[in-house]
């Protein structure tokens, strides 16, 4: 049974210094850390808001986030899709997530705003009802992914291919509708 730490603030770790110890973290704060390469393999975080993080590289598998906010990070090459599915729910402000892989992960009404989710992996997720709003998706893979009712009026640099995820009822924007053809060597002029 892990430790239960509530409504703390954290300020400043760094994974040089300062250990997270493996807990359940409730209702927590953390803010200008730097767990860059630390392991939170089996940590739980419910409702906690991580503020100005580095938390690129970081060692998440059976992590469970249950209803967390990002805020101003950096999170490089995380693997969510190796987290505890139970009760999973991130959303993503100002934040950069670029090579994560948010693979088989149910990402039902995420929210990613302003972020860089470069080259991520969305194969076989669930985003239906999700936000991308100013998110520069380059790169990012699509494939066999449910994207029914997400909204991508404000993304940019996407390719999804029509034939191979689920879309129905996506809002797009005419802007960026390009996004959808470009797996069918369409030419405009």
């Amino acid at each position: 049974m892990l430790k239960s730490i509530e409504n703390e603030k954290f300020v400043k770790l760094k994974k040089t210094d300062d250990v997270l110890q493996k807990a359940e973290y409730d209702y927590c704060q953390f803010v200008d850390c730097d767990f860059s390469g630390s392991n939170f393999r089996d940590y739980v975080f419910a409702e906690c808001t991580f503020t100005n993080c580095n938390l690129s590289n970081i060692e998440i598998t059976n992590a469970a986030f249950k209803d967390v906010k990002f805020n101003n990070c950096k999170a490089l090459g995380l693997q969510f899709a190796n987290c505890n599915p139970f009760l999973f729910e991130v959303n993503f402000k100002d934040c950069i997530l670029n090579h994560c892989s948010f693979y088989k992960t149910n990402l039902k009404k995420t929210v990613f705003e302003n972020c860089n989710l470069e080259e991520a992996d969305f194969v076989e997720a669930n985003l239906s009802e999700s936000v991308f709003k100013n998110t520069n998706l380059l790169g990012a893979v699509f494939d066999n992914t449910i994207l029914e009712k997400a909204d991508f009026r404000t993304a940019k640099n996407f390719r999804i291919n029509p034939s191979t995820n689920r879309i129905a009822k996506a809002i797009f924007s005419n802007d960026n509708l390009m996004g959808l053809l470009l797996d069918f060597n369409i030419n405009f002029k």
